[in-house]
Order: C-alpha cells, then sequence, then structure tokens
C-alpha cells in the first residue's frame, strides 16, 4: 500500500511533509508508474522551503486527514522542491500560464498518468473563500471528471502538451544590432517607477538584472535618465524595510510600492545579483553619501552570506571536525516565517527599542521609523527609507553602536528554518557577484572565499563522468545538473580566471561548454534546453529564453560564448554564439525588453572593452588591478609577456612591454589605444570608456 515516502528524501521543503497524511511521492519513475497502472491522476504539488502560502495551504490541507483522504483515494500525489527540480517546475508553470492563471508558489497542478497537464492552479483554501473554490471542492471535481469525462480530460491534455512542445522551440528570425540596444532599454525605462524605484506597481521585486541592462545603457550614453532609474532604485532598496538593517542581506520582494512591507524571505540569488549590480555601479559613482551606501550594503550582504549561508563540509568529507579553511558552499535560503509567523523574527516594538537601547532609543527610533504603533500590523520594520539624516558619519557611528546591541538580542529569538540546500546555479551566481566585488572594493578576502565555494561545487556536485548535479544536501548530490548550473559556473570561472589568471579556470569553462554543446544544444532549432537529452521522466524540454528571478540560461550562455570566443580567439564560440542570437532573437526586437541578460551578453560579444597587460612584476600587477578595480562590465582582461602569446585575432597581438616597463592596451574591436603604463590613467581611460 502506498504511504507517504518523503522521508528518504534529502529536500528540506520535502522532509517538511514527511509526516503528512497525505500519501506523498518525490517524482520518478516509482510514482508515474503507480499512476499508469492504476489509471489514476497525478496530483503535483511545487513548492519551496521559504515559501510562506506553501506553509499556509500544508497546515490547511495537507495536515487535514478528511482532505488527505480525498487525495489519496483519488490521486497519485507527488511533492516537488521547485529549487531541487527547476525543469519540472519550468514545464508546469508555463502551463499554468497557458491555462490563463497567475504562476507562483505552491504550484498545484493535475495531470494525466503520462504527465500531461489538464488543469491547474497555485494555493487552495480549505473551504471556499478569496473567490475561489475550496481544496476538496477542486479534488472530488477534477477526479469526477478525469473517470466519467475522459474524451475533456484527453482533449485539455493533448493542447497542453501541443502547447508545450511549442514553447520549448521558441521562433528566432530577427535580427539584433547594438544601434537597437538603446531603442530597447528606452522602451524598458518607462516601466520604471520614477518615485520610487524598481518598476511600477506592488509587489515590488529588486529585478537586478533588469537594472543592469538599464545600467549598461547608462554607460553607452551616459544620461542621466537611466543613471538615476538605477541609483535611485538601489539607494530606495538598500534603505527600505526590504533590506535587513541589523543582520545584513535582502528579503526575495515587498509586498507594497514604498520597499517598506518585505515578504521575508532571504533567497541566496537575490543577494548575488544585487551584490553583483552595487559592484558594477559603485566605481562610476561620485564619492558621496549613496555610493557610501552602496559600499556599506554590499560590505554588509556578503558579511551575511559568509556568515548565514555557509553550509557544512562536514557531511561531504565525513568527519566533525570541519576545517575553517575547506572548501564550502552556501546554502539556498531562509524562510519568512518563525514559530509559525511570518516576519517575526525581524520586527521590533517601541516597548522592545526602549529597553534596550535607553537614552539612546529616541534617536534610532527617529532613524529607523520605530513608532509606538508600529508600520506593519502594530510593529516595526526597520528602515530608513525617511531619514533625512541618513550618510552623517556621526549618525551612523551612533546607528552602529546601537545595532550592536540589537542584533545578540534578535539572536536569541527562534530563528527562520534555513534551507540548507546547496544550488549549483545559485553558487555560481554569488562566485561571480563575490570575484567582481573583491576587485571593485579591495577585498581580495572575498575572492579568496569565492574560489573556496567554487572548488566545493566542482568537487562535490560533480558525477563520476564529469557531468554536474543540480543540488547537495546532507551529504549527498542529486538530480541532473540543468542549463543554468553550467551557464551560471561557466561565467563564475571565467569571472575567476579573469580575477586570478589561472587558466585551470578557463578549462572548467571550457569543460562545461562542451557538456552544454553535447548533451543541451537544440541541433534542430538551435538554443539550449534546460534539461539535458538523457534526463528521465519529462513531459518535454523546455528552453528558458525570458529572465525571471534568475538570468535565462540562454541569455547567461551568450556572454559566456562571447568571454570564452575573446579570450581563446576559438572561432568556434563565436559561432555557436552567431547560432544562439539568430534561434533566440524574436522577430519583434521590442520582446527583448524581457531578456536584459541576453542584452548584457550580445553588447559583451560586439562591443567587449579588452585590457592587455604586457608584462610582468609589480607594474604589471599594478595595471591588472587597476583594470579589474574599474567594475567595467564589459571587461576583458589578458595577461601577457610580450603581446606574442595572444591569440591570433587578438588586436593587440604582438604588443608589449614600453622600454622594459609593463603596458596595458585599451581595445574595443580592433582598435587599440596607445600604451599606457601608469595605473591611474588606465583607470581614467577604462572610466571613460562608453
Amino acid at each position: 500500500m502506498t504511504e507517504n515516502r518523503l522521508a528518504q528524501e534529502t529536500s528540506p521543503y520535502l522532509l517538511q511533509h514527511k509526516d503528512n497524511p497525505v500519501h506523498w511521492q518525490a517524482w520518478g519513475p516509482e510514482a508515474l508508474a503507480e499512476a499508469r497502472d492504476g489509471n489514476k491522476p497525478i496530483l503535483l504539488s511545487v513548492g519551496y522551503a521559504a515559501c510562506h502560502w506553501c506553509h499556509v495551504m500544508a497546515h490547511e490541507s495537507f495536515e487535514n486527514p478528511q482532505i488527505a483522504e480525498l487525495m489519496n483515494r483519488h490521486f497519485v500525489n507527488i511533492k516537488v522542491d521547485r529549487e531541487e527540480r527547476p525543469d519540472i517546475d519550468n514545464i508546469y508553470q508555463s502551463a499554468l500560464a497557458m491555462m490563463g492563471e497567475h504562476g507562483g508558489w505552491p504550484l498545484t497542478m493535475f495531470l494525466t498518468p503520462a504527465g500531461e497537464p489538464f488543469w491547474g492552479g497555485t494555493y487552495f483554501p480549505p473551504e471556499p473563500r478569496y473567490g475561489r473554490p475550496s481544496f476538496p471542492q477542486v479534488l472530488q471535481s477534477l477526479a469526477a471528471t478525469y473517470h466519467g469525462e475522459p474524451e475533456k480530460i484527453s482533449e485539455n491534455a493533448t493542447r497542453m502538451r501541443d502547447a508545450l512542445a511549442n514553447l520549448a522551440t521558441p521562433k528566432g528570425g530577427g535580427t539584433i544590432s547594438l544601434d537597437a540596444l538603446d531603442g530597447i532599454t528606452e522602451q524598458m525605462q518607462r516601466f520604471v517607477d520614477p518615485v520610487n524605484g524598481g518598476t511600477h506597481g506592488a509587489p515590488k521585486f529588486p529585478q537586478p538584472n533588469f537594472f543592469q541592462a538599464l545600467w549598461r545603457a547608462h554607460l553607452r550614453n551616459r544620461g542621466p535618465l537611466y543613471r538615476e532609474a538605477v541609483t535611485a532604485t538601489l539607494a530606495n532598496i538598500c534603505q527600505g524595510g526590504i533590506y535587513d538593517h541589523l543582520g545584513g542581506g535582502f528579503a526575495r520582494y515587498a509586498v507594497d510600492a514604498h520597499w517598506l512591507v518585505p515578504h521575508f524571505e532571504k533567497m541566496l540569488y537575490d543577494n548575488a545579483l544585487l551584490v553583483e549590480l552595487m559592484a558594477e555601479v559603485w566605481p562610476f559613482m561620485e564619492p558621496g553619501p549613496k555610493a557610501d551606501l552602496f559600499k556599506q550594503r554590499t560590505e554588509e550582504t556578503i558579511t551575511w552570506m559568509l556568515r548565514d549561508m555557509r553550509s557544512s563540509d562536514a557531511g561531504a568529507r565525513d568527519r566533525s571536525d570541519a576545517d575553517p579553511a575547506a572548501p564550502y558552499a552556501f546554502t539556498s535560503a531562509y524562510d519568512a516565517d518563525s514559530e509559525g509567523v511570518e516576519g517575526k523574527y525581524y520586527v521590533w516594538t517601541a516597548e522592545e527599542i526602549d529597553r534596550l537601547l535607553g537614552d539612546d532609543a529616541a534617536r534610532f527610533k527617529t532613524a529607523y521609523d520605530v513608532t509606538p504603533g508600529g508600520n506593519w500590523e502594530g510593529n516595526t520594520i526597520l528602515n530608513r527609507s525617511y531619514d533625512s539624516e541618513a550618510g552623517h558619519p556621526d549618525l551612523e557611528s551612533f546607528l552602529a553602536r546601537c545595532r550592536d546591541v540589537l542584533l545578540p538580542e534578535r539572536e536569541h529569538r527562534i530563528p527562520p528554518q534555513r534551507d540548507d540546500k546547496v544550488l549549483a546555479d545559485w553558487n555560481g551566481l554569488a562566485v561571480a557577484a563575490m570575484a567582481k566585488a573583491a576587485a571593485v572594493f579591495s577585498r581580495p578576502d572575498w575572492l579568496t572565499e569565492a574560489e573556496r565555494v567554487f572548488d566545493f561545487i566542482v568537487t562535490e556536485l560533480s558525477a563520476s563522468d564529469g557531468r554536474l548535479h543540480h543540488t547537495w544536501c546532507a551529504g549527498r548530490a542529486a538530480h541532473p545538473g540543468v542549463l543554468e548550473d553550467y551557464a551560471n559556473l561557466g561565467r563564475a570561472a571565467l569571472a575567476l580566471h579573469q580575477a586570478t589568471g589561472n587558466s585551470a579556470y578557463l578549462d572548467r569553462a571550457r569543460a562545461f561548454v562542451d557538456t552544454l554543446d553535447a548533451h543541451f544544444w537544440d541541433d534542430a532549432n538551435g538554443g539550449y534546453f534546460m534539461a539535458a537529452d538523457d534526463t528521465p521522466d519529462l513531459l518535454t524540454r523546455s528552453k528558458p529564453v525570458h529572465d525571471n528571478a534568475v538570468p535565462a540560461g540562454n541569455g547567461t550562455m551568450l556572454e559566456v560564448l562571447a568571454r570564452m570566443h575573446l579570450v581563446t580567439g576559438d572561432s568556434s564560440y563565436r559561432d555557436r554564439a552567431d547560432a544562439l542570437i539568430a534561434s533566440l532573437t524574436p522577430e519583434e526586437p521590442a520582446q527583448l525588453a524581457h531578456q536584459p541578460t541576453f542584452l548584457t551578453g550580445f553588447e559583451i560579444l560586439e562591443a567587449a572593452v579588452q585590457v592587455t597587460v604586457a608584462g610582468t612584476g609589480e607594474a604589471a600587477d599594478a595595471l591588472i588591478d587597476a583594470a579589474l578595480a574599474s567594475g567595467h562590465p564589459r571587461l576583458v582582461l589578458n595577461r601577457t609577456t610580450d603581446g606574442s602569446d595572444l591569440p591570433p585575432s587578438h588586436p593587440a597581438l604582438g604588443k608589449g612591454p614600453v622600454d622594459g616597463t609593463a603596458a596595458a592596451y585599451v581595445c574595443v574591436g580592433q582598435t587599440c589605444s596607445l600604451p599606457i603604463t601608469d595605473q591611474t590613467a588606465l583607470s581614467q581611460a577604462l572610466s571613460a570608456q562608453t
């Protein structure tokens, strides 16, 4: 007899459901075979450990014996962690969108035994409310329809299967040029909220990829519109309640239009992407409070990642005395809830602040919007959105001392649950961000940590055949690697190669691309599928094109291929990049507004700022440091002794030191600058690059 089988899983999300009376199974051949053999529809429930509404539906329905009995009697019940199986989540989120429903989690989909979706939704209440039917009503109605009107189910399933197959082969046929980029970003600019930053309305998501594309538009034309859109957005995020002003790190989004009330879950990917964006923006800012703010938030966020998101290596290496210098990786997320209440860990009352800070409380409360009635459900979410004195050195010093009192006090509370899964793709985002921030903010210790994280991933998440696993948890790597794993780690490897000059990182990036070309490339239509050609039990292989919360893998791969071509001179990478562009550029250029990572990758391919440092010793090292510290987003750095070992197609081929002194050459296209021997002059030249 089927029973709940989730106890054997490692996913913290699946383990949250191991004691439900629902006969949950993980996605796999056994569950699918049971549906086929019994001719029972599948109830697929997708969520993740930090998902608030997933917890709500679990408590209301999955822990309810009567509702569980309905589920067990009529369905084969499959539970999926969307972070563990993004390939599955992507397919059925797309299906839900085709049904005219808003996506999200928990995702509740009803499938034929062949995995074909025929109906779905997200959260369903246990009784009718919010204008939605009750979950028991849904279960009974769909079970009756499945067995009583099979032709209707078959018709819906066939239509959805065909639509998903079409979605996996997006039609290209369009063209893109450097001249077209400004028109696309002008359209994107119209979505920006000029008062609060971010995009119009609520909820507000940080959308670092979107604003990265706008920042690069600013660098192209140096107009104020894009600059203000990006810096105002970052400033409001950094001072709003979406930021954890005591512990560091950003929440996933704000539920309001003013960045005050966060959905309190914290995800690794948001923080990695925001760190990289701030590190990209900061070098081009004038000194002042806003620049200081971005530097401070970058430092605090990386400190939070290193302190609170760091996994233990004991499980992987089977020893209890974990070496503090050993490789490790970052875990994926913190829950929004603690003690069953969203945000309880993070909010304060005025009385608590008065008790803890005494005579200092009044000044702190003014700065952090602490009032007797609170600013959210009777409590206060600390924020500095309306602090007119922000940035004054004396005030900042005072507030730092106050925070040093409050943070240890907060740590006595019961914290939200941490999702201890290590995800290859999100760690790739973190490594690339830390490598960039290390150079820009002169923090070589961050580069060391980035290298350790990368080492953990390629050691612990690599299979015997060199392929990647997607997850690692409780000492066990699992699940086939997806496109974003290889793409993000390939980009991270190239960032480490640029930062260190270590050719092993370039070799690793080359191996990632080789795997993608062998197992993920669509020979018929072009572009990379999300799942490999040997991934079992998938209805279809989706092809991610549009950016969502994280960059689309195909967009990231355009940058990876561009950089591989520029660094190695190998024309096969350029050919593959051109094929990717041809297959995924829509006929209507305006649609590229939803593909900002694709845009930034294209710009690197066509207009990289290639810096070649020729020479050795301290003078060469100083020029290398200046190039890296520039933070220029299109920087491609080459190191050479005399210019003779550069790729044959490189514009600086043969250009060497000047009178025995190390020299740098700044090249765009096939045009190079005169030799630059002074690091300050190199910094100025890169700062002026559009």
